[in-house]
């Protein structure tokens, strides 16, 4: 199994902060899987071509004024899968950690792909949209949606979890709930070692310290962002457990820090 770790939409400048690095650009953090049984399998999408080339019709004109996002066609999943000389139509599953329209806006441009999400998000989304995270056009093609409840028993480092149907139990479902009604990581197993995509769970890699330092900007987007504060909370709490119990099998990850992509590529 190799793993490609891709930046598909960069969006507003932030900031460093503390001891940090250099500012940099905000990341929509993706993965590009490629496994020897079930073809290319990707998680997360970020922005996808429709939204470079209409993004106040697909994104909305609010989201991108807030967002700012740099719009630039080569970041797009479907152009970077290209350069890595693979063909679309060999991505034959997406795993999306929730339907916020930087995670999702890519799907379009797989319409053969099997979409795997939580049946809480895609019932959220399809229920709320439009609005200001739930867009409509990243799925008026009909994409194949694959929804899955995890059920108690099937437990992942003490997390509830679940195997998509289709993949090998290489690739899980870790529901991290608080971001949004049907939020999930996405765990890969990576020799012997997991990596788990924790999506919104937390924004900024030092929200994982035993003493937590929020980035600034980014816990802003954050907390206006969440649909259940406690579970949220809790959520973070849970993560910075897993890092202290399991830190030598698993390594963590989220959607947007820009500097925590930057060690992985």
């Amino acid at each position: 199994m190799n793993i490609h770790h891709l930046n598909c939409g960069s969006v507003r400048r932030i900031e460093a902060t503390y001891d940090g690095p250099a500012p940099a650009h905000a990341v929509n953090h993706c993965l590009l899987v490629e496994t020897d049984s079930d073809g290319l399998v990707l998680i997360e999408t970020g922005l996808g071509l429709g939204n470079v080339r209409d993004p106040d019709g697909t994104l909305g004109s609010d989201w991108v004024a807030m967002a700012q996002p740099l719009l630039a066609e080569e970041e797009t999943a479907v152009r970077q899968i290209t350069r890595l000389g693979h063909s679309p139509a060999d991505v034959r599953h997406i795993i999306v950690t929730h339907l916020d329209v930087d995670h999702c806006g890519g799907l379009p441009d797989f319409p053969d792909a099997q979409v795997h999400v939580l049946a809480a998000e895609r019932e959220a989304a399809t229920a709320e949209a439009p609005s200001f995270r739930y867009r409509p056009a990243h799925w008026a093609h009909g994409p194949k949606w694959v929804a899955c409840t995890p059920e108690r028993g099937e437990e992942w480092f003490g997390f509830t979890s679940a195997q998509p149907r289709g993949l090998s139990s290489e690739i899980r479902l870790v529901p991290l709930g608080g971001h949004t009604a049907g939020h999930t990581g996405v765990a890969v197993r990576d020799g012997d070692r997991w990596l788990l995509h924790c999506g919104d769970a937390y924004y900024y890699h030092r929200e994982l310290d035993e003493n937590p330092h929020p980035h600034p900007m980014l816990d802003l987007v954050q907390t206006s962002s969440e649909v259940h504060r406690d579970l949220r909370l809790g959520t973070q709490a849970r993560l910075r457990e897993l890092v202290r119990d399991h830190g030598d099998e698993v390594s963590l990850i989220s959607a947007h820090d820009p500097w925590e992509l930057a060690r992985y590529r």
